[in-house]
């Protein structure tokens, strides 16, 4: 190796921290203020339909006749954009509004009492829903920014998402082709007067006909009761919601008894994971591999006449070895197997609330820096705002091909 090889020059031996001054970067935002300022003239111009300075035709066509009014002086204003802090020089319009009166002109680019740009702000919130909190963010866009973003700026940049949050929670459902729901809960901390506090996040997970999934609804309440989950249910239901085909559910009894008093004959699926975990609740630690073995060949076996072989196998071997065991099994009933009734292509997606439980586990890896979030409906807003920012998505199920086959009525024999 030549010496030219080993030391390279100057500019290779400057490290990233060494100098944040880029000339590039500076070229380009010192251009930056006269771009937006020549748009804001353009913008000035087409509504005078006349240049600065200049004066406006006598005879015009009904195209380009511009509307009544004079310039008026200009102000300074300041914007913060991915481009940095830069001072404006906002140009300033009287219109004319019919019996002697004017109106200030308002710039459609540069929105009245606006200080940041869009692509800055959807940066802001893209960082705090990544995961940092607010003082945090304002230090790791210190330098994007020229240290004119604050945890205030943060945290009002944030419940700009507010308006968004609340047009969704309104939004109609009458045209959604919702055919299948999944349905979960999870707790979170939140800050309830100056304490914190365990709340739960009931999520609502819809199956559009063609497979894709979409978040429909997520509440904060004080539990998972059958109240609660009957007012998200309602609401939904008002909003247009279709009567689905499947439903999927982690076997909360104030769950089911909801579903029941609305969807009653709607095959449930009950969550085979979950059901895992109260099966080895109900014996000592020294059996839970082969309970799992004896469950797993049950649940995943590949045909419904060999998982109701090996139910009643299961059933007449745990009954003799732990009693509780069997009970808890035979205790879900038929809604363990329901997605036997469905096409084998779709057993995968159907069997549990594992896409709901995803979705849990993302928004508490994100949230994880926060400990406790500041309120309960800031709680339900960061997980809806995680899903419509594109950070979390979701793909469509297994077997969706098959999802016009409605669910056949035919159930295997619970008999053991």
């Amino acid at each position: 190796m030549n010496a030219e090889a080993v030391h390279p020059g100057d500019e290779a031996t400057s490290y990233l921290f060494d100098n944040w001054f880029d000339p590039i970067e500076a070229g380009l935002r010192e251009r930056v203020r006269g771009f937006i300022e020549t748009m804001l003239e353009t913008e000035l111009d087409a509504v005078l339909a006349r240049p600065r300075y200049g004066r406006q035709p006598a005879a015009r066509s009904d195209e380009t006749t511009g509307v009544a009014g004079h310039r008026h002086g200009s102000r300074t204003r300041t914007l913060t954009g991915t481009f940095g802090t830069t001072e404006l020089t906002v140009p300033r319009a009287r219109l004319d509004a019919g019996e002697d009166k004017t109106v200030e002109w308002k710039s459609k680019a540069l929105r009245a009492y606006q200080r940041r740009t869009m692509a800055a702000d959807a940066l802001i919130a893209s960082s705090y829903l990544a995961g940092t909190n607010t003082r945090r963010v304002r230090r790791a866009l210190a330098a994007l920014f020229g240290g004119a973003i604050g945890k205030d700026v943060v945290s009002r940049t944030w419940r700009k998402v507010k308006t968004d949050w609340d047009a969704w929670n309104a939004r109609s459902l009458a045209d959604e082709p919702i055919v299948r729901l999944i349905l979960d809960g999870t707790v979170v901390r939140v800050r309830l007067d100056r304490k914190a506090t365990s709340i739960s996040l009931l999520v609502v997970i819809g199956v559009r006909a063609d497979g894709q999934k979409i978040l429909l609804a997520v509440k904060n309440m004080g539990g998972e009761t059958t109240e609660a989950w009957r007012a998200i249910l309602d609401d939904l239901v008002g909003r247009g919601l279709r009567r689905p085909e499947f439903l999927m559910v982690d076997g909360a009894p104030g769950l089911d008894r909801a579903i029941a008093a609305l969807w009653d004959g709607v095959p449930v699926q009950r969550c085979t994971v979950h059901k895992h975990r109260n099966l080895l609740a109900h014996a000592p630690e020294r059996l839970h591999e082969e309970i799992s073995a004896d469950y797993t060949d049950m649940i995943y076996a590949a045909t419904p006449e060999e998982i109701e072989s090996r139910r009643k196998a299961f059933l007449r071997k745990w009954r003799l070895k732990c009693r509780a065991v069997a009970d808890s099994l035979e205790e879900a009933g038929e809604r363990l197997f329901a997605f036997t009734r469905l096409p084998p292509s779709q057993w995968k997606s159907a069997r549990t609330t594992n896409a709901i439980e995803r979705l849990h586990e993302e928004f508490k890896r994100r949230i994880k820096t926060q400990t406790v979030l500041p309120s309960a409906e800031t709680a339900a807003m960061l997980f809806w705002a995680l899903m419509a920012s594109g950070q979390i998505s979701m793909r469509k199920i297994d077997g969706w091909q098959t999802l016009p086959t409605k669910p056949r009525d035919q159930q295997i024999d619970l008999a053991a």
